[in-house]
C-alpha cells in the first residue's frame, strides 16, 4: 500500500537545548507524557504503575549495549575508530570504520589497550560486510592471549553514545563511568547492541518491584539495536527507503506470556520501539528468531501491541514514522508540539510518553459515545 505521507511530513523544528545531554538524576524521575486519554497529562515516570493494571504484560528488550567503540592507529600513525555493529564467527566482527584513508585488505591496525592490559589488541581488515558492496567492514579482532571479541570489547572498548550526545571523541571522557551505567538498562542481559533500548532506561529496581507487586506481568525479547537506528530516512518517497537489518529473538516463554495476556483480557505494553519491531516482525512472519528489516509507517496493521512506552524521536526518522503509525499521525504531531512547548527532554537520555494504539482509542471513544 502506498503511504499517503512523505518524508517531509515527519520533520519538525526542535530547539537544540531540548536534546538531553545527561540522564535524569534518577531513572524513574524523568517526565512522562501520558497520552492514554483524550487529553495529554504531564506526569513523572514513577507514576507509570497508576496507568497500568493487574494482568497487563510489559515486554522489554533485554539486549546489552557493547563497549563497541575502539580507537587505534594504522602503521603510518593515522588515527582510526571502529564501531563494532555485529560479532560474527571466528573472532570476526562487522564494524563501521572512521579513518582518513582506509587501510588495505589484509592490513592490521593497532588498537588502544586498556590500562593494565597491554595485550597487543589489533584488528585485521578482511573486506566489506555483508558482501562486497556492504556498508560495514569485516575485521578479525584479536590479541596475544586469543580472547574473544566480547571480552576484548568489554576490556578495551567504550560505550557507543548516540552522535547527538556531546562527549570527547577520544574515549577519555569524564562522564564515561556514568554513561557506562546509565546507557544500559537494569536488566540488560544479552550482549549485541550498539544503542540502548532507551524507553527501558527509565525503569529501576524499585519501579519494577512495584509493578510486580500490583500484578503487572513481565516478559523479554531481544533485538540488538544497530547504529542505523540514528540514521534519518533520506528518500521523500517512503516506499524507496530500505531499513537496516537487526537480529531479534522472541523466546517461547514470551510467546506463551503474550498468549496468556490476550486470553485474560490484559494489555500487551511494548517498552520501546525495538520491542514493537521485534514483536510485530514475529507476528507478521511467524519467525521467532532471525534478522528483521521491518519498516512501520502509518497504515501498518498492528497485531500484538496495545500500549507503547517510548521516548521522543529524531525528525525524519523511521521511529517517528513508527509512533505515528501506532498512535495516529495527527496525535503524534500534537503531542510533540506539547512536549516542545512544555520543554520535555528529547532523545536517548530524554523523557518518555505512554501511547495507546490509535484504533483502540477510537473504539473506546465510540463505546463511550453510545
Amino acid at each position: 500500500m502506498t503511504s499517503p505521507y512523505t518524508l517531509s511530513d515527519f520533520d519538525f523544528a526542535l530547539p537544540e537545548q531540548l536534546i538531553a545531554q545527561q540522564p535524569a538524576p534518577q531513572r524513574s524521575g524523568a517526565r512522562l507524557l501520558d497520552a492514554m486519554g483524550t487529553q495529554a497529562v504531564d506526569r513523572i515516570f514513577h507514576e507509570l504503575p497508576s496507568l497500568l493494571r493487574a494482568g497487563d504484560l510489559l515486554v522489554f528488550n533485554d539486549t546489552k549495549v557493547l563497549n563497541a567503540r575502539l580507537f587505534g592507529e594504522k602503521a603510518t600513525g593515522g588515527k582510526l575508530e571502529l564501531l563494532v555493529e555485529r560479532v560474527l564467527g571466528g573472532n570476526q566482527v562487522a564494524a563501521h570504520l572512521r579513518v582518513s584513508k582506509k587501510p588495505a585488505v589484509g592490513e592490521t591496525v593497532s588498537l588502544h589497550s586498556a590500562p593494565g592490559h597491554a595485550d597487543g589488541l589489533r584488528a585485521t581488515l578482511l573486506g566489506r560486510w555483508p558482501d562486497a558492496a556492504g556498508p560495514l567492514f569485516r575485521f578479525v579482532l584479536s590479541n596475544d592471549a586469543g580472547d574473544d571479541p566480547y571480552t576484548l570489547m568489554e576490556r578495551h572498548g567504550h560505550i557507543p553514545l548516540p552522535p547527538y550526545i556531546a562527549r570527547q571523541q577520544d574515549g577519555a571522557d569524564p562522564d564515561a563511568a556514568q554513561d557506562a551505567q546509565r546507557y544500559q538498562t537494569v536488566f540488560a542481559k544479552n550482549p549485541g547492541a550498539v544503542a540502548a533500548p532507551t524507553a527501558a532506561l527509565h525503569f529501576d529496581a524499585a519501579l519494577l518491584a512495584q509493578l510486580d507487586a500490583m500484578g503487572v506481568q513481565r516478559a523479554h525479547v531481544t533485538l540488538h539495536v544497530g547504529a542505523g537506528t540514528f540514521q534519518p530516512v533520506k528518500t521523500e518517497n517512503l516506499a524507496e527507503h530500505r531499513m537496516h537489518s537487526e537480529w531479534y529473538e522472541v523466546p517461547q516463554a514470551t510467546q506463551d506470556a503474550i498468549a496468556a495476556c490476550k486470553s485474560r483480557g490484559g494489555r500487551v505494553v511494548a517498552v520501546g520501539t525495538t520491542t514493537v519491531r521485534t514483536l510485530e516482525s514475529w507476528a507478521a512472519t511467524g519467525v521467532a528468531s532471525g534478522d528483521t528489516t521491518i519498516f512501520i509507517t502509518p497504515g501498518f496493521a498492528f497485531k500484538l501491541i496495545d500500549l507503547l512506552v517510548t521516548n521522543f524521536h529524531l525528525p525524519k526518522s523511521s521511529l517517528m514514522m513508527l509512533v505515528s503509525a501506532f498512535a495516529g499521525y495527527d496525535s503524534i504531531r500534537a503531542l510533540y508540539e506539547h512536549a516542545i512547548a512544555a520543554e520535555y527532554r528529547f532523545f536517548s537520555y530524554g523523557d518518555a510518553m505512554l501511547l495507546a494504539r490509535a484504533d483502540k482509542v477510537d473504539a473506546a471513544s465510540q463505546a463511550l459515545a453510545k
